[in-house]
């Protein structure tokens, strides 16, 4: 059975602005590769083809997210500043694009590769 997509609602005058959990997710991708010291991240760790898959995205009732997402940093670099970049790429990326509030961003380091 298909897990339903969840959607951050945007009350506006006029009707409602949603965004699909897939939105987030594809601006999660994409930041991932703009991170010096970011080998693969996302999907590529996971082995799936599709943005977003491997990312995870929780919407809490209030409209602020939680994002998780898998990343292998390239040998040498500091594994902490690495996330620390990371985190702080996505929180700066999805607030500007959605203008929503990003309460956690937790990263998952799954390996180093020599590049």
């Amino acid at each position: 059975m298909a897990e339903a997509k969840q959607y951050i609602t945007h009350a506006q005058i006029g009707g409602n602005v949603m965004i699909s959990e897939d939105v987030v997710s594809t601006i999660v991708e994409s930041t991932l590769t703009e991170v010096d010291g970011v080998v693969k991240g996302g999907a590529e760790v996971v082995g799936k083809k599709s943005w977003g898959k491997g990312v995870r995205i929780h919407i809490a009732e209030d409209n602020t997210l939680t994002i998780g997402c898998n990343i292998i940093v390239r040998y040498g670099e500091s594994v902490i500043q690495v996330a620390k970049a990371v985190q702080e790429a996505i929180t700066s990326a999805v607030e500007s694009v959605t203008g929503v509030t990003v309460q956690d961003v937790d990263v998952n380091v799954c390996g180093i590769i020599r590049k």
